[in-house]
């Protein structure tokens, strides 16, 4: 799934985990709190793991939806298949392996199994993706790609960001300080805000 239906525009922010990535962009989760925009945050479970207060937090908030982003960020194939380098999982039971570790810990930070589910790197072949739906979860893509895996400056996140329209999925990344996801959201929120443009959870878009 790349694109809803909805008249609001979906915002996805990926927490990836592992070695380089599993910090928080306070200033990110701060801007969606003063500026009151939702955004579906998908978790690995390695960066919840490594961040149990900051996961908690997050949770805790009505303004974000949790939703899964695997156990090690792999993409998922049966074959395994690579994506920006990153090598795929390899079987059936490797990919489910991906999916339901991830699960078990995020249902347990928020009390709730999540509903949706984006591989790593966003990669699912249709062998994964047939699996993923029948573990009972929706796997998510986008359409806009809003910082090219936390490497954009903020000029460019910006511009990325008022690209969005009705539907849109967009993906960025809150595990990367150092990038300028916050500078261009911050940079594009209030005008699109005040042109009416609305933002919305997955789960809200999606029943």
């Amino acid at each position: 799934m790349s694109r809803t239906d909805s008249t609001s525009v979906a915002l996805t922010l990926d927490a990836c985990g592992g070695r380089g990535g599993e910090a928080l962009d306070a200033d990110l989760i701060a801007l969606l709190r003063r500026e009151r925009v939702p955004a579906t945050l998908f978790l690995n479970a390695r960066w919840v793991r490594a961040n149990p207060r900051l996961a908690d937090d997050l949770a805790a908030d009505d303004l974000f939806c949790i939703a899964n982003h695997g156990t090690s960020h792999r993409p998922l194939s049966v074959d395994g298949r690579s994506a920006y380098g990153i090598a795929g999982t390899r079987s059936v039971e490797e990919v489910i392996h991906e999916v339901m570790g991830a699960q078990e810990v995020l249902t347990r930070l928020s009390g709730t199994p999540p509903r949706f589910f984006r591989s790593g790197t966003a990669h699912y072949d249709d062998v994964a993706v047939r699996i993923v739906n029948d573990l009972g979860l929706v796997p998510v893509g986008f359409d806009v790609n809003l910082d090219a895996g936390a490497t954009l400056g903020g000029a460019a996140v910006a511009r990325e960001v008022r690209s969005l329209r009705t539907g849109s999925i967009g993906i960025g990344h809150m595990n990367q300080p150092s990038g300028g996801t916050a500078e261009g959201l911050a940079a594009a929120l209030p005008g699109m805000l005040a042109d009416g443009v609305t933002f919305a959870r997955l789960d809200h878009v999606i029943r």
